[in-house]
């Protein structure tokens, strides 16, 4: 993975451009069994100036799960952002909340109403943490479809070291090839924590040449100089070529690893470093 680590970071020709505007975005949060970052994630958008909206995913009954695909397919149509949270199911199980999230959003009716935000209303889409594996195992990202994953997709395993990591990461911008990236510097280097089992990007060299080629590796852990590493000190969960966060082809779905959503006053004021990306501002931003 040495040669991917120089990579150049990806200067994007074109200008984001909302054609539907809103004077407040609402953000629909979809809640699975598992998921805990959704108070943290509706605070950062409201902080962000966006309306935010919760939904639980009932599945007690077969009535339940029906109430809950209407109930969902009606707050995706009404929303301009799509935030899957992060968080763990039973301890930490393989896939987390993840799984929960890949098998109701492939149901027909919650699909169409996801393609038809990201394409024909300028939605967008984030996935952090958990989110981002619901993410990868929809296809949302690389491919910016639901599509599931193929034998040879990009995806997110085990950690290197076996088990769950939690401490702060640096990561760098490397593209701007996104809505999300608007109030990030690109080259700039960024720190927040992480907190998972499962976030060690492993993809193909042909999917992660592509994906630097294209623009769409947006983030890459790298040391306090800055320089993308496969050292684990940095790079936390051994990712190829320490990729952080990825990005659909046209730039509105974006997954990460690291939580730029747990940030505040008061929090984290002994770690060097900028902690703002400005993620959840772009997003609301992009609309306004």
């Amino acid at each position: 993975m040495g040669g991917l680590l120089d990579t150049p970071i990806y200067k994007a020709d074109s200008i984001y451009i909302c054609k539907h505007k809103v004077a407040r975005p609402t953000v629909f949060i979809p809640v699975f069994p598992g998921t805990n970052c959704e108070y943290d994630s509706a605070k950062a958008f409201e902080r962000a100036g966006a309306d935010v909206v919760t939904r639980v995913f009932r599945n007690l009954s077969g009535s339940d799960i029906r109430e809950s695909v209407d109930a969902f397919a009606k707050a995706i149509d009404g929303a301009q952002i799509l935030m899957f949270p992060g968080g763990f199911s039973a301890g930490d199980e393989p896939d987390g909340s993840a799984k929960f999230f890949a098998t109701a959003f492939q149901n027909e009716k919650i699909r169409d109403a996801v393609m038809k935000l990201l394409k024909e209303r300028d939605g967008l889409a984030l996935g952090i943490c958990n989110g981002f594996q619901a993410l990868i195992k929809l296809g949302l990202v690389p491919h910016g479809e639901i599509v599931g994953q193929q034998e040879d997709s990009p995806t997110l395993t085990f950690n290197t070291i076996g088990r769950h990591i939690s401490k702060m990461v640096y990561t760098k911008v490397v593209s701007d090839k996104s809505p999300w990236l608007m109030g990030a510097e690109l080259g700039k280097t960024y720190v927040n924590p992480a907190s998972h089992g499962e976030g060690r990007f492993v993809a193909p060299k042909g999917w992660i040449d592509r994906l630097f080629a294209n623009g769409q590796v947006a983030t890459q852990y790298v040391d306090l100089k800055g320089n993308p590493t496969m050292d684990e000190e940095w790079n936390v969960n051994g990712s190829y070529a320490a990729i952080e966060g990825i990005l659909s082809p046209d730039g509105r779905v974006l997954g990460k690893m690291a939580h730029a959503e747990r940030r505040g006053d008061g929090v984290a004021v002994n770690i060097y470093g900028e902690q703002d990306m400005r993620l959840f501002e772009s997003g609301v931003a992009y609309f306004v």
